[in-house]
């Protein structure tokens, strides 16, 4: 009598959990619907930037391309949960920020614009190997930690052109001794 309590409620346990995944699987006619949607507020986005100009637009444009982007590819994630898929939307994520820092950089000029650059690029950087690291791990997770200590290297390097005689040598010494390099 007991085994068969048991039995029960094993089978309706897993009926319970088969149909919650079923019901949270989306259909193909709302990806349609989700897909036809993101590309209207990409529109509508990018519509709103045409009052703009110089570079107040094109930041407003990376934006806009950068939210259709990445809806996109969270809506495949959504639609084909896999590991490459939520890996693809990090990666999204990770590029769509970084081609809006690097608009927002061209506001800049001389060594501060380098600066932020570089700290843009150090930012996909870093963001692209979490990424790897929460799709793979091991060997993976030391070569994310590599990359990003080479990222900020290249930043704090960066940082350091700013200056002149002993100072920027003492500042690069610094940043090589930070970084292990």
């Amino acid at each position: 009598m007991k085994t068969r309590t048991i039995n029960a409620i094993a089978i309706a346990l897993g009926l319970v959990f088969s149909s919650a995944s079923t019901a949270a699987a989306m259909t193909r006619t709302e990806y349609g619907a989700d897909k036809d949607r993101i590309e209207k507020d990409y529109k509508a986005d990018k519509a709103a930037c045409d009052s703009m100009s110089g570079n107040k637009k094109d930041i407003c444009v990376a934006e806009a391309k950068g939210k259709e982007k990445v809806a996109k590819a969270e809506l495949e994630a959504n639609y084909k949960p896999s590991q490459k898929h939520r890996y693809d939307a990090r990666v999204a994520k990770a590029e769509a920020d970084y081609d809006v820092a690097k608009e927002r950089c061209d506001d800049m000029t001389g060594n501060a614009k380098d600066v932020c650059v570089k700290e843009a690029k150090a930012a996909l950087t870093s963001a692209k190997a979490d990424a790897k690291v929460q799709e793979k791990s091991g060997e993976a997770r030391k070569d994310a930690a590599d990359d990003k200590r080479d990222a900020e290297y290249k930043v704090a390097k960066e940082k350091c052109d700013a200056l002149s005689g002993d100072a920027k040598d003492a500042c690069q010494a610094k940043a090589a001794a930070q970084y292990g390099k």
